[in-house]
């Protein structure tokens, strides 16, 4: 006999745990840097205009295929009814499985900033960039540091992943993700409040011109919008899987985007002000949130507190989706093997360390297994689920999934937008990435 699928103790915990899974480091480190890549107002508008036309819908479609499958996307993709789906379910569990290794090592990155931010405070000498990975060659002392932080961070999954989705999970989530929020509104109000900060604030949200909407900033931000709400195929499937029959989808869809795009644009008017208060770049690339921001801190009245503030809130936002990421991985193993979940959860603990160690050497490698596991494969996971749920499925299971919860009937042009806009978006923007950052051809639109 199987065992009955658990689900959440309660919508508000659900929702705590969903919008926790998806307000990850993609908020706090990548949305800054990118929206400085990317030319500020332009991106953040059509940024947020895409999280509710695509992510609304997208995130419908992963809740509908692990809700109707009760099952994460090893077994979700088969019972959906995708052409080869079991070897699409493992394809995307070996992706998961390589992409929070290298997760978990940024995240490890952050804990051993947010020691350094608290060594200020005693004014203990103390260089926080040690453990960041040269560009290239090998940098013994980096790579120890790496990996002792990453394995700390691991275990530290591991040990709620253990407890289960509503003892453990669910209630990590509730505590830590309010208490993230607040920590990083006060961070906003005293970067609001530095010289010179409303100049960075104009150029983040008013300085807007329909010149500068190319086609790399409209693909960056459906990119990225698609990475920030953790679509993929794997994560909104998992927890979809838990969510109770009679809750109407839209629900959480609608508040995981509101607390998803909140959680960025907060973010960013705690680290663009700054940087521009400081006349920093804030096109600086990756390196933003690690190499600008300390120096920000340093220059700031209080800045050690304010800087332990904003490593702890950043380092929070990254254990919570650290912690979704395990829990796809174990789901995985305990749908489709005979092992315990606690044999599970420790499989997979030492497969990710495992696979962390490869990126752990130096940005050479770091970069392109981020740019494949991280934004390239997640984006095909995304469109494969949609596709399952919108032509695989059968059609009256797949509407009664989407929509059937509802109290009122909803319109047919929204599941023909999840059938052919999403998929058709999704695919173009793949397409564009593949002609533009691989084959190099339309270089300067």
């Amino acid at each position: 006999m199987t065992e009955a699928r658990e689900t959440f103790s309660s919508r508000f915990g659900g929702l705590m745990t969903i919008v926790g899974v998806s307000i990850g480091l993609g908020h706090v480190w990548r949305f800054p840097y990118m929206v400085g890549k990317f030319g500020g107002a332009a991106f953040v508008l059509f940024y947020t205009l895409v999280s509710v036309v695509i992510g609304v819908p997208a995130l419908m479609a992963e809740f509908a295929l692990g809700r109707h499958t009760r099952r994460g996307p090893v077994g979700a993709f088969q019972r959906g009814g995708l052409p080869y789906g079991r070897y699409v379910g493992w394809f995307l569990f070996f992706v998961v499985t390589a992409a929070t290794g290298y997760y978990s090592a940024v995240i490890g990155w952050v804990l051993y900033y947010t020691v350094g931010q608290v060594a200020a405070l005693a004014h203990i000498p103390f260089n926080a960039a040690a453990i960041l990975p040269p560009d290239h060659g090998f940098v013994l002392k980096s790579f120890l540091l790496q990996l002792v932080c990453t394995g700390i961070v691991i275990l530290a999954c591991a040990l709620v992943v253990l407890k289960g989705v509503r003892k453990g999970i669910e209630v990590v989530s509730i505590i830590v993700l309010p208490a993230m929020t607040i920590v990083t509104i006060l961070v906003m109000i005293r970067t609001l409040t530095l010289p010179g900060a409303m100049a960075g604030v104009r150029w983040y949200l008013l300085e807007f011109r329909f010149s500068d909407l190319t086609a790399n900033v409209m693909a960056a931000a459906i990119g990225h919008a698609i990475f920030a709400l953790s679509l993929g195929g794997t994560f909104m499937v998992v927890y979809g899987s838990y969510l109770h029959a009679d809750e109407p989808l839209a629900r959480p869809a609608i508040w995981t985007v509101i607390g998803d795009t909140g959680s960025s644009l907060i973010a960013g008017l705690a680290v663009i002000p700054a940087v521009f208060s400081f006349g920093l770049q804030p096109a600086s690339g990756p390196g933003l949130i690690f190499d600008t921001l300390p120096r920000v801190f340093a220059a700031m009245p209080a800045g050690w507190l304010f800087g332990a503030l904003f490593f702890i809130s950043l380092f929070g936002a990254g254990y919570l989706s650290d912690i979704g990421a395990v829990e796809v991985l174990v789901a995985g193993l305990t749908d489709n093997t005979r092992l315990t979940r606690t044999r599970s959860v420790w499989v997979m603990s030492l497969a990710c360390f495992i696979l962390a160690i490869p990126p752990s050497i130096n940005n050479a490698v770091f970069v392109p297994w981020d740019l494949t596991f991280g934004s390239g494969m997640q984006t095909l996971g995304s469109l494969l689920a949609v596709v399952t749920v919108a032509w695989c499925l059968n059609r009256a299971a797949a509407l009664k999934e989407l929509f059937g919860a509802g109290e009122k009937p909803v319109p047919m042009w929204v599941f023909n937008w999840i059938r052919f806009g999403i998929p058709l978006i999704i695919l173009g923007v793949g397409v564009y990435w593949l002609l533009t950052q691989v084959f190099g051809t339309f270089s300067g639109v």
